[in-house]
């Protein structure tokens, strides 16, 4: 049954949303999709470079649709340019089909550094180039549209169409590589990130019938008939200064699924929250990525490892440590960044608050069975972790925009991919071929890659194979480079970049306002309010 994805996957009563027209097919189909080929992106850089040359290879006809929630026109996709804007202008100008859905943004002054103004230029600079990209504000209070995604479509050769998910913004900082010196343009941070702050970030590169999937959640949202912000005056002049459309054209009939390309098996999951008015789309909301976990974390035998922005929340974490408690054999590896992107007086007790009580509630189930990790660059700078990524036995994977917090999984839209290949489900997880090298597949290469690149290791180093041993080898580098760093000595730096996380404690006086400030505005719950206080989702 492990190797069978309906195994991992959520049937259609478990995700929870009959509403929604994504995966949801005949009576009797399955509610994910089949014969996929999905290639996993990790950095920036190598994500923009893979969005650069498919845009750049459309004609007049083709199509693109694309979801953001920040957006900077004048970022360079490579080196030498074109900028974001500069090459989705030149695509509308070119008879290119361009149409974006942007996350309004509260404003500057509210959510510095969230840049409403970055947005809206940005969509200023397609609409005046005869595209069409919305500000969208249908979300929930202090809520967010958090979806990062493309969809790519070619007017005489669905074969070539592609779709990319993940958690990559089109903004500053995140154009970062392997050698993690930082993206030229850099957004504000803090400080102790430097001028130019490593990042490290992933996303997925989609071929197949999942790419007709993608672009049903983009209809779903771009066809929701309720007004897309408060008809305030202010609200009505952001719209008029980015060049909005105040009814935007329907979207072309949907054409049929590309051919079957590969053996990747694709679930789409989401997070809508519960909000009035309601989506059309999922009326009661959607909360598809916190079942995903739940049952994923249930299923896991050996190890989950997680990339995560955040790592927050008791409720997020009860699902891992009831599947520590019920399996004496299970580990878990996360790496987090090392201190919260706006560690400042006021936001900071309260992000570092919700991920010591998260880690806590981990480590009294297993405590010799949970590591937590954070990374810095060869130079010593921390590296802040943007990857969401979750592998379980190197069986099933995701990666998409949604991170380890109440937020993510209850307020704020999320789109990630659950990904099975079914190419390995005739294998156990130590089969090898006649050379004596371990059959992998999409999860297995993917975690190789990281922790290749995270401990300093070369990709058929024999500790890379073995995941059920892989907190001793993460350990034992975590421990070579926190004693290097406190012996002081002109010593040869140990390789690979793994620290052991620490979060700076929260004072019992910083408790007292940081408390309420998590629950109502850092971490809000999106739940319908039956479900408050619970670890149900």
């Amino acid at each position: 049954m492990g190797n069978d994805a309906g195994f991992w996957f959520l049937s259609r009563a478990e995700r929870g949303n009959v509403a929604t027209e994504v995966h949801a097919g005949p009576r009797g189909s399955l509610p994910w999709s089949e014969g996929n080929l999905v290639r996993p992106l990790v950095h920036g850089a190598t994500y923009f470079a893979r969005l650069y040359e498919e845009l750049s290879a459309l004609r007049a006809g083709d199509r693109v649709w694309f979801t953001d929630w920040r957006g900077d026109a004048d970022e360079r996709l490579l080196n030498e340019g074109p900028t974001v804007g500069d090459l989705l202008a030149s695509l509308a100008q070119s008879g290119v089909e361009v149409r974006g859905l942007i996350w309004r943004s509260h404003g500057e002054r509210v959510s510095a550094p969230i840049s409403g103004r970055s947005n809206e230029l940005l969509g200023r600079r397609i609409n005046e180039a005869g595209g069409e990209v919305l500000l969208d504000q249908r979300v929930r209070l202090f809520g967010s549209h958090h979806q990062k995604f493309f969809v790519i479509r070619h007017r005489d050769d669905s074969s070539r169409d592609v779709a990319f998910v993940g958690g990559l913004d089109l903004s500053h900082s995140r154009r970062d590589d392997a050698g993690h010196t930082g993206d030229p343009q850099a957004v504000s941070m803090d400080s102790r990130y430097g001028k130019r702050p490593p990042w490290h970030d992933a996303a997925l590169e989609l071929r197949g019938p999942v790419v007709a999937d993608v672009l049903a959640v983009f209809a779903e949202r771009w066809n929701d008939p309720h007004p897309l912000d408060r008809r305030t005056p202010y609200r009505m002049l952001l719209q008029r200064l980015a060049h909005m459309p105040r009814h935007p054209k329907p979207l072309p009939e949907s054409t049929p699924p590309a051919a079957p390309v590969g053996s990747h098996a694709v679930q789409l999951l989401r997070t809508y929250g519960v909000k009035h008015p309601p989506f059309p789309f999922a009326p009661a909301g959607e909360r598809s990525i916190a079942h995903a976990y739940v049952k994923a974390f249930a299923r896991a035998r050996n190890l989950i490892y997680i990339e995560d922005q955040y790592l927050w929340s008791t409720e997020v974490v009860t699902g891992l440590a009831r599947a520590l408690t019920k399996n004496p054999e299970l580990k878990v590896i996360a790496v987090v960044p090392r201190y919260p992107d706006a560690d400042g007086p006021v936001a900071g007790p309260p992000s570092r608050l919700g991920q010591l009580r998260a880690l806590e509630m981990l480590h009294r189930a297993a405590p010799d069975r949970i590591g937590v990790f954070d990374l810095e660059s060869n130079a010593g700078t921390p590296i802040y972790i943007h990857a969401k990524i979750c592998i379980i036995d190197d069986t099933w994977m995701t990666c998409g925009s949604d991170n380890f917090n109440r937020r993510s999984w209850t307020t704020d839209s999320e789109l990630s991919c659950a990904i099975f290949d079914a190419s390995s489900a005739d294998q156990t997880a130590d089969a090898s071929d006649s050379d004596g090298k371990q059959r992998g597949n999409i999860a297995r290469d993917l975690r190789i890659e990281l922790w290749a690149e995270h401990l300093g290791l070369d990709l058929d180093d024999p500790l890379l194979l073995n995941p059920a041993e892989g907190l001793v080898t993460w350990n034992t580098a975590a421990d070579a480079l926190d004693h290097w760093h406190e012996a002081k000595t002109a010593s040869i730096r140990p390789a690979g970049r793994v620290r052991h996380h620490a979060p700076e404690p929260v004072s019992r006086v910083q408790r007292l306002w940081a408390t309420p400030l998590l629950r109502f505005v850092i971490d809000p719950d999106g739940r319908p309010r039956r479900l408050h206080g619970t670890a149900q989702f």
